[in-house]
């Protein structure tokens, strides 16, 4: 007797499952990529595209009689040689020196001090110390400003004639290392709050068993333990503090010439192009300072390695 032999479900399933999962794994993958479009195609307009632009216009030299011409590494070479650009990198340098150390004296005091206690005025001071993060760069500038100025400030109200000339060339940078410092201080306190309650309190526990006071368990514990933090707003604030910009640029007007247009290396490449229209020379000088952040933290990376860390 003849018999049909017919595939059962359970011989069909390991064929079409994997045909019927990958369908599902592409579908997920294009819907994944339908999420990431936007911001990707935000990113590539208006970072990639510009620095691509700003990379073209770099290698090139502008001038009435000669045209446009391809003139390679010369205006990098002549941005190395450039004693503004120079002086620039050296101020922002000589900046960093003084006002990391300082942000991060403020910003781990405030951060240890709030890990410390636990009420509502904890997390009222909390908010009242982010607060100048969450004030924009150019309003806090503007603020500043006011406070400085020699004219209508404050201090101008306080003490008359004798008031102090925070704007001068003698005080212009303590006067910068302040705006900048509350600034960022907040910032970099929560980060460093967000890694102290990451903390196992069983730690303190035992400290305290083994007698260490509240000194010994703050310097001794939870520094350390947050190193790894510390060392990401090391990070943070040396790449924007070698771009400084914004505050000096604002406060340039009411400095009586204390801030030059060489000041900073990125005033300096700003005033090549918008006040000269030398958009060439303003390119290189914007990508030479790049070079400078790169080596720059080169160097503070290699010199805190760590063996098997992920900073090694």
């Amino acid at each position: 007797m003849a018999t049909t032999l017919s595939a059962s479900p359970s011989r069909q399933k390991p064929i079409s499952d994997p045909v019927r999962r990958r369908s599902a794994q592409g579908r997920r993958r294009n819907v994944g990529w339908l999420f990431v479009a936007p911001f990707g195609i935000v990113f590539v307009l208006f970072l990639v595209a510009p620095l691509l632009y700003a990379l073209y216009l770099s290698l090139f030299n502008k001038g009435l009689a000669t045209g446009t011409t391809f003139v390679g590494i010369s205006n990098y070479v002549k941005a190395f040689t450039d004693p503004n650009f120079l002086n620039g990198v050296a101020f922002v340098l000589l900046f960093a020196l003084v006002l990391i150390p300082v942000q991060m004296a403020v910003s781990l005091a405030a951060a240890l001090v709030l890990d410390a206690f636990s009420s509502l005025f904890v997390r009222f001071s909390r908010l009242m110390i982010f607060l100048p993060y969450a004030i924009p760069a150019v309003i806090g500038a503007l603020m500043w400003g006011f406070l400085y100025s020699p004219s209508f400030g404050p201090l101008q109200q306080i003490f008359g004639a004798n008031a102090p000339a925070l704007l001068s060339p003698s005080n212009i940078f303590g006067a910068l290392v302040n705006v900048v410092t509350w600034q960022w201080a907040g910032y970099y306190m929560i980060i460093i709050y967000a890694a102290l309650q990451g903390i196992d309190k069983s730690l303190y526990e035992a400290a305290r068993i083994d007698g260490a006071n509240g000194w010994q368990i703050a310097w001794r514990l939870k520094v350390p333990m947050v190193a790894s933090s510390l060392v990401l707003i090391v990070v943070f604030a040396l790449i924007g503090t070698l771009q400084f910009f914004t505050e000096p640029e604002i406060l340039a007007p009411i400095s009586n010439g204390s801030i030059q247009p060489n000041t900073t290396p990125n005033i300096y490449a700003y005033s090549q192009a918008f006040s000269y229209a030398n958009f060439n020379y303003a390119s290189a000088l914007s990508f030479a300072l790049g070079i400078v952040v790169l080596i720059a933290i080169y160097i503070f990376m290699f010199a805190t390695r760590k063996r098997g860390s992920i900073l090694s």
